[in-house]
């Protein structure tokens, strides 16, 4: 049996924010129409809504 990983509170490297984190379960970021790599080259962990959604309007 897989072990999930537990729902957590993490701090954004880009604004200091901080915002929940399920990656078993129904995490917020899952939803997104954005998919940028997590973590991605530019940042050391997930990014917060807000900045997720700043790096994509970025990339395009």
């Amino acid at each position: 049996m897989a072990t999930l990983a537990p729902i957590s509170t993490v701090v954004c490297p880009a604004c200091g924010g901080r915002f929940a984190c399920d990656p078993a379960g129904p995490c917020w970021c899952k939803a997104e129409a954005y998919r940028l790599p997590v973590p991605s080259a530019q940042t050391s962990g997930c990014l917060c809504p807000t900045c997720l959604r700043a790096a994509a309007e970025k990339e395009r």
